[in-house]
């Protein structure tokens, strides 16, 4: 390939993809609403910062898929890929301030055009515009370029800045929450109202590289000398490890608001979920679609015993809670009796019909004098603890924290039993897991009840926490979001789920502001993860062992 194919190929191309990506970002309003919202206050607003970073990772991409290994190509198709992209923007400025296109596009507006050409007017704004992506790709292709460390020690300083600005309102308020006065002074030394300070922003960055460059420089030396402790010296640091997060857990609701207390509770909702179906998807390798069901039999089951609204039973949530539970696991084995054969997509379909079916059940007039119908169940009392109710988020807090540590205690010890070592060798291959004596019957339905039982407890929590349920509650986006939480944080990760569940339904609900746009931003944000992270973002070692010699062999074969 000649110098010239490689700059059409790859600056040219990749620049185009970035930027028709940016013009579709202004055009559905994101960088003018994002840019009431700054990163730094009055120099960085959010929708410019998301621009510049797509810009910044088109043409990083241009170099690195330059099949040219000369330094000099890959740059230029950098810089090449960076003015192209501006190109796109400046072509559509110049478009719009000369013809009324906002009939047919509602966000090619002035203000956009402003956003864009950073506030001049004319040709100087163009002009701009256009050196701004010349400096994009120029600052991608020196980044390309540079060794491992200064590139990751770079990357990760600015991702810092982006995080930490973007996080505001919920950093913010923590550190106001302590109300002393060094803390005081350092919240205001690093954040206005509005975004970071200029100072805190640098500041931050210092900070992070002082702390990155300790840690780079001594972590081989902390891993040997943890390696080389005697087996009761390392178990005794782990349950020391253990001991400190459990207190910073046990104290953290005691320095959050209300708001974040509610994002918590959500998070840990689907934790438990995530939990019980890494069971099912990631132990057993059975891909259910149908998973809300489960979540919606533990609701309804608390619901009808401990609300006067239809029955009154006059249970307390304490004892329809192993009541819900065992309805869950039964719901899960008569789900696993039909689908014994099904493996792969066919799986998954059965077991999204299945999840319908209850939705629908749930819905009809035929079980309305029973389940409410539409109107759902309300009237659920609160969880009582010795004669203490569990009202505010804080305190169900800590009801789920209880779940989330049983529920994740059951899994390490079913992993490292013989029927966790017996779901692994199903999920590898059924066939031969059969041949070497695996009861697959027994063994699936198993996955299935636990993975179900686990949904029972998380659905149980949820009807208690809102206090009524409905049945649009349980629609099979439910079951598609955990499925995510799995794949995303890492198929067969503890610690995975938690992270997954985090960032797919923690991060949605700190934006809420820009509400119009979360579902966007979550389909971006698995688009990128997948590509970047196809493992997860804490994957399982097995799993990403297998993963990357599965990805090396297959270049092997293409090559």
């Amino acid at each position: 390939m000649t110098k010239a194919q490689s700059l059409w190929n790859q600056g040219v191309k990749i620049g185009a993809i970035g930027g028709v990506s940016v013009l579709i970002i202004s055009l559905i309003g994101m960088v003018e609403s994002f840019g009431k919202r700054d990163i730094i206050a009055g120099v960085l607003p959010m929708g410019v910062a998301i621009a510049l970073i797509i810009s910044i990772l088109a043409a990083y991409m241009a170099a690195k898929k330059t099949p040219i290994s000369d330094k000099s190509i890959q740059f230029a198709n950098a810089v090449v890929s960076g003015l192209v992209i501006s190109g796109f923007l400046a072509a559509f400025v110049m478009i719009g301030r000369s013809f009324n296109i906002r009939e047919m596009l509602v966000g090619a507006s002035p203000v956009l055009y402003s956003i864009l050409t950073g506030g001049v007017a004319g040709a100087g704004g163009i002009f701009l515009l256009l050196l701004t992506g010349l400096l994009c790709g120029a600052f991608a292709g020196i980044l390309y370029m540079l060794r491992d460390l200064p590139r990751r020690l770079t990357v990760n300083a600015l991702l810092t800045i982006f995080i930490l600005g973007l996080l505001q309102e919920l950093i913010l308020p923590i550190l106001k929450a302590w109300d002393v006065g060094m803390i005081n002074y350092l919240a205001g030394l690093f954040y206005t109202l509005n975004g970071l300070t200029p100072v805190g922003a640098i500041l931050s960055v210092v900070i992070f590289c002082i702390l990155y460059l300790l840690w780079n420089a001594n972590q081989g030396a902390i891993k040997s000398k943890y390696a080389a402790l005697p087996k009761e010296a390392r178990k005794k640091s782990q349950i020391a490890a253990l001991i400190v997060l459990a207190v910073i857990l046990i104290v953290l609701p005691q320095f959050l608001g209300l708001f974040l207390s509610e994002v918590i509770t959500i998070v840990g909702l689907y934790v438990l979920l995530g939990l019980g179906l890494n069971i099912v998807v990631g132990y057993a390798g059975l891909l259910d679609l149908g998973y809300v069901a489960f979540f919606a039999i533990g609701s309804y089951v608390v619901a009808l015993l401990t609300s006067p609204q239809i029955f009154a039973f006059g249970l307390n949530f304490w004892q329809a809670l192993p009541i819900a539970v065992i309805c869950g696991i039964l719901a899960g084995v008569m789900l696993g009796i039909p689908v014994l054969k099904m493996r792969g997509d066919y799986l998954a379909i059965a077991t999204l019909g299945f999840g319908e079916i209850i939705r629908i059940l749930v819905l009809s007039d035929f079980l309305r004098p029973w389940l409410g119908g539409a109107q759902g169940i309300g009237s659920i009392p609160n969880p009582n603890l010795f004669g203490f109710q569990m009202v505010k988020p804080q305190h169900i807090y800590y009801l789920l924290l209880a779940g989330i540590i049983l529920v994740i205690f059951i899994s390490l010890r079913l992993k490292k039993s013989k029927i966790g070592r017996a779901w692994m060798a199903m999920r590898e291959d059924e066939d031969v897991a059969q041949a070497m004596g695996i009861n697959l019957v027994a063994t699936k339905l198993l996955a299935f009840a636990t993975g179900a039982g686990f949904s029972a407890l998380s659905g149980a929590i949820f009807a208690s926490k809102i206090g009524s349920v409905y049945p649009h509650s349980f629609n099979v986006f439910i079951s598609i979001n955990v499925v995510c939480i799995v794949i995303i944080g890492g198929i067969g990760s503890l610690p995975g789920i938690v992270v997954g569940a985090a960032v797919l339904m923690g991060l949605p609900e700190l934006l809420r502001e820009f509400a119009e746009y979360r579902m966007f931003v979550y389909g971006v944000a698995l688009v990128i993860v997948m590509l970047l992270r196809p493992e997860g973002l804490l994957p399982e070692a097995r799993h990403k062992m297998e993963f990357h010699d599965e990805t090396e062999a297959g270049a092997k074969t293409v090559a």
